[in-house]
């Protein structure tokens, strides 16, 4: 292990941090190592949140990810998008969401509307 942990305030010190987090990882909790993987993954955290923020999730992953979440098969979107060819065409991007699949999903699912109001990676291209 290195020394003292310091701030990351470049690329060269992110990937450093990153290295050593390879050799720290699955160190125990409550230990020097595990310690020191707990800080340094702060760190890398706070850094890639400056540098590197992520944006707002795709309509349709966000979709994808709350009927997993849920549980859910594309059967139990027939009441809140449509028929099973509407399903299909909105999850394969093929069409975009109507301002009622937006309320519906945000009511039925809770889907933030922001988040669902975006285009999906294919509308936005």
């Amino acid at each position: 292990m290195a020394g003292d942990v310091k701030p990351i305030r470049s690329e060269a010190d992110y990937e450093a941090a990153m290295g050593e987090v390879e050799t720290l990882w699955g160190a125990a909790n409550g230990t020097p190592k595990g310690d020191r993987l707990d800080v340094l993954a702060t760190l890398i955290d706070a850094y890639e949140a400056k540098h590197d923020p992520m944006g707002p999730p795709d309509p349709v992953e966000a979709i994808k990810f709350r009927m997993e979440q849920m549980g859910m098969t594309r059967k139990d979107l027939e009441g809140v998008i449509g028929t099973r060819t509407r399903i299909a065409e909105v999850l394969n991007r093929k069409r975009g969401l109507s301002i009622g699949m937006i309320r519906r999903l945000h009511e039925r699912l809770g889907i933030p509307a922001e988040v669902l109001i975006r285009l999906s990676a294919n509308e936005a291209a």
